[in-house]
């Protein structure tokens, strides 16, 4: 159940096309050769889009679509809104780092209370990491907000392939 209040780092969205899948994967290999304003890639039924080199920054988005067919006229369109690739993986290696380190900390702190020994170096690390985090959330959220026009513009991009008619 969605609600506004939700938080979203990579948006998605879902839905439904009266065509055959096929003839939607076609429409985006043909368009790929008619334009140079973005990168569409096709690997079986799933379509990337994304900007040149020469127009990308930090925070620019690529989308992903998923083309499935539901019945032999009507295919289901998923698609994801993220960053580089790279960009995620470095936000996620950061994370699964922080985490680990965040891990170890409180099992130290909690064996020094044990023994009645100070914890303020512990709690003061966790407490640096806790800020990392926060800074690392609004960071993602700088990055969706400086990339909103990109990601319309990948959005209509996709929409008009999706209307155009080259057979």
């Amino acid at each position: 159940m969605s609600s506004a209040n939700d938080i979203i780092l990579r948006p998605r969205f879902k839905f439904e096309m009266p065509e055959n899948h096929q003839v939607l994967l076609k429409l985006f290999q043909v368009v790929k050769t008619k334009q140079s304003e973005f990168i569409i890639s096709n690997i079986d039924h799933h379509v990337f889009i994304k900007y040149p080199k020469h127009k990308q920054h930090f925070w620019s988005p690529q989308l992903h679509l998923e083309i499935h067919e539901l019945t032999e006229k009507t295919s289901e369109i998923k698609g994801l809104f993220g960053p580089n690739p790279t960009v995620w993986t470095f936000f996620m290696f950061v994370h699964f780092f922080l985490a680990g380190a965040f891990i170890a900390l409180g099992i130290w702190a909690y064996s020094n209370w044990v023994i009645k020994t100070s914890i303020f170096p512990q709690l003061s690390g966790i407490a640096i990491i806790l800020t990392i985090w926060v800074g690392l959330y609004i960071a993602g959220t700088f990055g969706k907000m400086a990339s909103k026009d990109d990601m319309i513009a990948l959005k209509n991009f996709m929409d008009n392939t999706l209307n155009q008619n080259y057979f």
